[in-house]
């Protein structure tokens, strides 16, 4: 095999292609960066609030909310889904919410209890008073806060943009819930597993009588395993049809195109600005995608409810909130280079193997060197930060 195809497999060896959970993630048993802030105000939901702020913010500053799923922490679910990550990455706040068991004994978030569903009142409230602590502490802009969350915090994210519409600018539902299907045990259970459908006016007329206000209204990302089990992968299509409502478009897709092999639907007002869109994750059961994002960087680690799927859902949420133009590391002041260039800029092993290959191979033929495969991956790991 010539040298080339060596360090394509090599590129494509799962071990290698793992280490970047070492250079862009945290293992399991790091600790979090999330820090726990007590006195934010009202809190009538009894929940926690956690927050992580990066030394460096993009501007105009902003702030995405994030609410875990049934089981998990806030903690755990930042690892798994890797917001902190991206957070640090491209300068934006982060708040996260943390459900207590004796709230609820499963720590979903009451997504289905009109105590903790109404605008002012109980979890809703809480939440609402996290947001309000963060943007004064911290000088968010208040044209970019945004809010995303998994299974019962899908759910509690559905009513977030329902109760509080003006506080978004845009929200992200991942293996959700429609806003208004359902006001106790039961109720919920059957949207859970059946997902009846309903008239897309009277879907909208639910978030619509959840407040006063009458637009414009948050733009909606949607995604939902095709083989979900827990949360029946009609309610993505539910959630789709509440919302299109709201926006006023209609409910065939404008266009509907594949994104790291997973369909993907969408909708686009006059301007041609995506208001809704919706990814269909194909064979996945119940969870949070995950995979390499659009620059080839890993975010978050497998778990519970946390899939690997061959697209990060984290990263494509953040591009379409807008939070992914800035880099903190663009922001630094350019160090001078102590190696070759091509290798101290690699952001991870492979590119930092190509770059290795590259500058052997641009030596002169008449002056060509034998390849020493060791010293280059030597070269790449050292480069990539894997070894000293």
């Amino acid at each position: 095999m010539s040298l080339a195809r060596n360090v394509d497999l090599l590129r494509r060896l799962t071990k290698l292609d793992g280490l970047r959970f070492a250079e862009l993630g945290r293992s399991a048993d790091a600790p979090s960066p999330l820090e726990e802030v007590t006195d934010f105000g009202e809190n009538p939901g009894a929940l926690r609030m956690f927050a992580f702020v990066p030394a460096q913010l993009q501007k105009p500053r902003g702030l995405v909310v994030v609410l875990h799923g049934c089981g998990q922490t806030a903690a755990a679910y930042d690892l798994g889904a890797g917001w902190s990550t991206l957070a640090k990455h491209y300068g934006f706040a982060l708040l996260m919410p943390e459900q207590q068991r004796v709230n609820n004994g499963n720590t979903c978030f009451n997504w289905f209890n009109p105590e903790d569903t109404a605008r002012g009142s109980g979890e809703a409230h809480s939440i609402r008073e996290m947001i309000a602590h963060m943007a004064k502490a911290h000088r968010i802009d208040p044209r970019r806060i945004f809010i995303t969350g998994l299974s019962a915090g899908g759910g509690m994210t559905s009513v977030m943009l329902a109760t509080y519409p003006e506080l978004f600018a845009a929200g992200a539902i991942i293996a959700g819930l429609p806003y208004g299907i359902a006001s106790n045990l039961r109720e919920a259970l059957d949207g859970m597993f059946h997902s009846p459908v309903r008239p897309g006016r009277e879907l909208g007329d639910l978030v619509r009588n959840a407040s006063d206000y009458r637009g414009p209204w948050p733009k909606i990302s949607v995604w939902h395993g095709s083989a979900d089990r827990t949360v029946n992968p009609g309610n993505a299509n539910e959630i789709v049809k509440q919302w299109l409502d709201l926006h006023d478009l209609p409910e065939a897709p404008m266009a509907e195109t594949n994104v790291d092999g997973h369909p993907r639907q969408a909708w686009w007002n006059k301007d041609g600005e995506t208001l809704v869109e919706c990814y269909a994750i194909t064979d996945m059961a119940h969870g949070t995608p995950l995979g390499i994002a659009d620059n080839d960087q890993r975010y978050g680690v497998e778990g519970a409810f946390l899939i690997e799927a061959g697209i990060s859902s984290s990263y494509h949420i953040a591009k379409f909130f807008g939070l992914t133009d800035w880099i903190a590391d663009a922001a630094k002041p350019e160090a001078k280079p102590t190696a070759h260039p091509a290798l101290t800029s690699a952001p991870h092993l492979a590119r930092s193997i190509r770059a290795a290959v590259a500058e052997e191979s641009s030596e002169p033929k008449q002056e060509a060197r034998s390849f020493d495969l060791g010293q280059i991956i030597t070269r790449a790991l050292t480069a990539a930060g894997l070894m000293k």
